[in-house]
């Protein structure tokens, strides 16, 4: 990814925090996976930047086809949504690669797939919403997540719209996945509402002045 340009320095600082709290949330989010899995399945956190608005379709290579997301919705007061990004054919490789099943077909999904893509949506969404709700001390509850096949542009511009009202960065950050000799990797775009936002901010500012005062 091409590094991002931020608003301003207290950002670099931000993603540097998130970025040790989201490495940790994804390592507990590998351990559950090998659990369900039954065998070891390795996460790794590649990449965590604040992007511009305008510049997330870029970002994310998206193009005109079908993209598959996995949408985990946060019950207000404290709001907001974590999309999992992938295309197709990275869909599918994880589909098969949880469920031993590998399918032809192009256009449906099967419920074993859907219910291995929404698993996986569950175990990486419940850990950054774990993380989350240690740092700003308050319980995220998150909801079950959805299953959404359709095309990405489409589907981030209603969720961007939103987001422009308040802030033009959105956190995306990219995450590996490794079984055995295989290697996938997903984006995740997390997106505070207002009241969310606010609070993480709140949050952050004492552990940015301690990191300031400590240079």
């Amino acid at each position: 990814m091409e590094s991002a340009i931020y608003p301003c320095a207290s950002w670099r600082e931000r993603i540097s925090i998130f970025r040790q709290l989201l490495t940790s949330a994804t390592r507990e989010a590998s351990v559950a996976m090998s659990r369900w899995v039954g065998e070891v399945i390795d996460l790794e956190l590649e990449d965590v930047q604040a992007v511009p608005l305008e510049a997330v379709s870029a970002q994310l290579g998206l193009d005109e086809s079908v993209s598959v997301l996995v949408v985990l919705t946060l019950r207000p007061p404290l709001a907001g949504e974590i999309l999992l990004h992938f295309d197709q054919q990275s869909a599918r490789a994880l589909a098969a690669a949880l469920t031993g099943v590998i399918t032809q077909q192009q256009e449906c999904w099967s419920e074993l797939e859907r219910s291995a893509l929404l698993e996986t949506g569950n175990i990486l969404g419940c850990a950054y919403v774990n993380a989350l709700s240690r740092m700003i001390d308050h319980e995220l509850v998150p909801s079950a997540p959805t299953l959404v096949c359709d095309f990405a542009q489409s589907v981030l511009q209603q969720a961007l719209a939103l987001q422009l009202q308040y802030s033009d960065y959105v956190v995306v950050s990219r995450t590996r996945f490794t079984r055995g000799d295989q290697n996938l990797s997903w984006w995740v775009l997390f997106l505070p509402s207002p009241e969310l936002q606010e609070t993480m901010n709140r949050s952050l500012r004492p552990v940015i002045s301690r990191c300031r005062s400590s240079v």
